[in-house]
């Protein structure tokens, strides 16, 4: 097993399958770390496939990867787990819906994620990379968990953009509906690993918890205050989504609808960053020269001031370090469809039921893609660098690519940059995080970092 820490000269990576584990050694890995299911060979491999009692394809090959999220993507539906994982927390929202429910919904949604309207939400994001560097700013000379620091941040940010000038959700109990449904519900079942149809019930995925119901119903009664209210200056995105409509149909969200949304977007538009600014931190205290390299081009863009948007194109290696952790340790880093016709990928035929699964963090450490791949280097993202489109799906592909990829981005630059002009970050001996993927891609006992001010 590859101990945290434990090759000079790598950042940490999880251990994978060398041999075959079975039914129920599949289980048990899953339940405490799903990435520990992908073979070893799936790094060196465009393809592997299997049975555990159902049949199975892992896909690494950026062909075959666009063949089921662009060109056949009616055919390679989200699968039977992943919806009944996620459809307690966030319904039938634009994250699990197919088809037509699919379309009106990103339809009525995407105004609200145009770069203007991003661009608009700058202002924002600034102010609590402002409020991340002053707290952040009272630890030094100590070790913190920035992993903490940075899920205060982006759910700062997330809820201010959610719900400005109205009622606010209590960061707190957020918190513990989502790491309650994560430890529980968010789980691989036993029946998920044998394949069994999704009416037989999982035990666990019975009741979602009090605490996600608290949660859903302090968004609707946000959305329904907000429907009565006056206007309050620049629109928020609960009111580009109240004004979103599908051109199309005319349709618009109900509350209900407008709810999954905005908690799909509340969990996703929060944890997801903080992940990745979380992971960038820490591949900066394991690279002290990549970190001096982004401090200066920071610093000579910022000065003493908070990061904005005017400032992004000023940052280019800051977003080589964001881009760079999202291949490394990729927040949906593994993702599952059900084939829903006949196909071939790689030459494997593939049948009608078979599991097609993305294992994003074997495609993107994948030795036929990427040269030495377990580095940690911001550089194969310059200017000049190729790479296929589908061999980095940090954010997926195709029509369903994640609707909020350019916020996030956008997001992690400024408050990474940020950071970066202010403080040094160190690595604490014996306490490098360990990458564990239950829901997304987490660091197992926090990202734990010694601050100095610079």
């Amino acid at each position: 097993m590859i101990a945290p820490g434990a090759e000079a000269g790598v950042p940490v990576r999880v251990p994978l399958v060398t041999k075959p584990m079975g039914v129920w050694g599949s289980f048990q890995t899953g339940r405490q770390n799903v990435l520990e299911l992908i073979p070893e060979i799936a790094l060196h491999q465009p393809i592997v496939s299997g049975r555990t009692v159902k049949r199975w394809h892992m896909v690494m090959d950026p062909g075959a990867l666009r063949r089921i999220l662009k060109d056949r993507v009616e055919d390679y539906p989200k699968s039977d787990v992943t919806k009944m994982i996620l459809r307690p927390a966030i319904g039938d929202s634009m994250f699990i819906a197919e088809g037509a429910h699919w379309h009106w919904q990103r339809r009525a949604a995407a105004p609200a994620f145009s770069p203007r309207n991003v661009q608009a939400l700058g202002p924002v994001m600034t102010a609590a990379a402002e409020i991340a560097a002053e707290r952040i700013g009272q630890t030094e000379g100590r070790a913190t968990n920035v992993f903490d620091e940075m899920v205060t941040t982006t759910f700062q940010v997330i809820s201010d953009v959610t719900f400005a000038g109205g009622r606010a959700f209590d960061r707190e109990a957020v918190h513990h509906a989502i790491n309650s449904y994560i430890e529980s519900t968010a789980r691989v079942s036993f029946l998920d690993i044998v394949g069994a149809p999704s009416w037989i019930p999982r035990p666990s995925r019975l009741v979602t918890g009090s605490a996600m119901r608290a949660m859903k119903t302090m968004a609707d009664q946000a959305i329904e205050d907000r429907r009565g209210a006056p206007d309050h200056g620049i629109p928020d995105l609960l009111d580009l989504l109240l004004d979103g409509e599908d051109p199309e149909t005319q349709r618009r969200m109900s509350t209900s609808e407008l709810r999954d949304n905005l908690l799909t977007f509340i969990v996703a538009g929060h944890e997801t960053t903080a992940l990745s600014l979380a992971w960038a931190l820490y591949l900066c205290g394991f690279d002290p020269a990549v970190q001096d390299r982004a401090r200066d081009e920071a610093k000579a863009a910022l000065g003493d001031r908070a990061a904005t948007v005017a400032d992004l194109p000023a940052l280019p290696f800051c977003r080589r370090i964001v881009d760079e952790a999202l291949r490394m340790y990729p927040p949906a880093a593994f993702l599952s469809r059900t084939a829903r016709a006949k196909d071939r990928l790689c030459g494997r035929e593939v049948l009608p039921g078979d599991t097609v699964m993305l294992p994003i963090y074997a495609l993107h450490r994948n030795h036929l893609l990427w040269p030495d791949p377990h580095r940690f280097d911001p550089d194969r993202f310059a200017g000049d660098a190729s790479y296929d489109r589908f061999a980095y799906l940090p954010f997926g592909g195709g029509p369903r690519i994640c609707i909020g990829a350019s916020f996030a981005l956008q997001e992690a630059v400024i408050i990474l940059a940020t950071l970066l002009a202010r403080f040094r970050f160190t690595r604490v001996p014996g306490r490098d995080p360990r990458p564990v993927l239950i829901l997304t891609l987490r660091p197992e006992g926090g990202v734990w970092l010694s601050v100095e001010r610079d």
